[in-house]
């Protein structure tokens, strides 16, 4: 595998630290809890069951997104000596 350095290299300082500090939208977080919720009472019906599974996927994926910008980020810094 290559040596990559910089995981986002085309994304500038300010866009990288936005990315590390990116949550999931107001709106998605309550729905995500409300559907947890439901989940740990057995109550959720297929389609609720299936939204979960989507919204849990996308957390992964920031999360995932989030430590990339992360890990720019200190390469960067690693290659201008901060």
């Amino acid at each position: 595998m290559p040596n990559q350095v910089d995981i986002l290299p085309n994304v500038s300082s300010a866009g990288l630290k936005a990315l590390a500090n990116a949550m999931l939208a107001p709106q998605a977080q309550s729905k995500l809890d409300e559907l947890l919720t439901r989940n740990s009472e057995g109550v959720l019906n297929e389609q609720e069951s299936r939204e979960l599974d989507d919204l849990i996927e996308q957390i992964d994926e920031l999360n995932l997104l989030k430590a990339r910008a992360e890990f720019t980020l200190r390469q960067q810094g690693a290659k201008d000596g901060s």
